[in-house]
């Protein structure tokens, strides 16, 4: 089973740069967006159908032209679920949730802290929101994937310039240590653990000129794991080559016993 994250900063914009025809020829079972920043009513039919047979998922954000979360999935869950069930971070469509026989995928934007650092507490506010759930699916002996945007790049090798960005929102210290309690719950960060000390990895990059040409980017997009699901992973890598938007996809593999056992 193959699944896919990308923010793609604006699925229009994304699909003029041959978003429908990647997702034909790459084939994933799942692919989950991060923003979105449309209604379902703005989108193509090609964006709402991109293939027969495929089910589609929207959970845009209130405000309009923000935020908002998506799916194709060409393995239907057994269910999908829209938000956390709290107002103050479901009004800005950040979380889906789509279960599975096997594991729970959640498909998330985490918040940007802002420039001015002013939502750096709703950011954190926002962690903590979502891994009280997953602790309690843990609780429960289930199994989780975490995947999406989120907005922080945990270690230095996570970045290309970590001494330059030490106060910048998405490696502030009280953000990384979010990630932390994250890997602390039962959750592995899959493509590091494959790929330990290895620098240059990144999933998003400036929009200025050149910046992504000489690889000056962040990891920020992840992969995590419940502990129990590693396993079954065959494989975890990013795309830096796929463009469509400031950030490439990230892709997990799985065995496929996991889903059809």
């Amino acid at each position: 089973m193959k699944i896919v994250t990308w923010n793609v900063n604006g699925i229009r914009a994304c699909e003029r740069q041959g978003l429908v025809e990647w997702y034909r020829d790459y084939q994933p079972d799942v692919l989950c967006f991060q923003e979105v920043r449309a209604e379902p009513h703005q989108l193509s039919a090609a964006v709402c159908e991109p293939e027969a047979g495929c089910t589609v998922s929207w959970h845009p954000a209130e405000k309009k032209g923000y935020s908002g979360v998506g799916a194709w999935i060409r393995r239907a869950p057994e269910e999908i679920r829209l938000g956390m069930g709290l107002a103050e971070f479901d009004s800005e469509g950040r979380v889906q949730v789509l279960r599975f026989k096997g594991f729970t995928l959640f498909n998330v934007y985490f918040p940007n802290g802002s420039r001015d650092l002013s939502r750096v507490p709703y950011k954190l506010s926002f962690y903590d929101a979502l891994l009280a759930q997953i602790k309690e699916l843990h609780a429960r002996g289930e199994h989780v994937i975490v995947c999406g945007d989120f907005n922080t790049a945990h270690q230095p090798i996570d970045l290309a310039n970590p001494k330059a960005n030490q106060k910048t929102t998405g490696f502030l210290p009280e953000e990384r240590v979010k990630v932390d309690e994250y890997l602390a719950a039962g959750l592995k960060d899959v493509f590091r653990d494959r790929h330990p000390g290895e620098a240059g990895h990144y999933t998003w990059w400036s929009n200025r000129p050149g910046v992504r040409e000489r690889n000056i980017g962040w990891r920020i997009d992840y992969f995590l794991v419940s502990e129990a699901l590693v396993p079954h992973v065959t494989a975890a890598y990013i795309l830096p080559e796929v463009k469509g938007s400031d950030h490439c996809p990230v892709v997990l593999e799985l065995d496929d016993a996991l889903v059809t056992a």
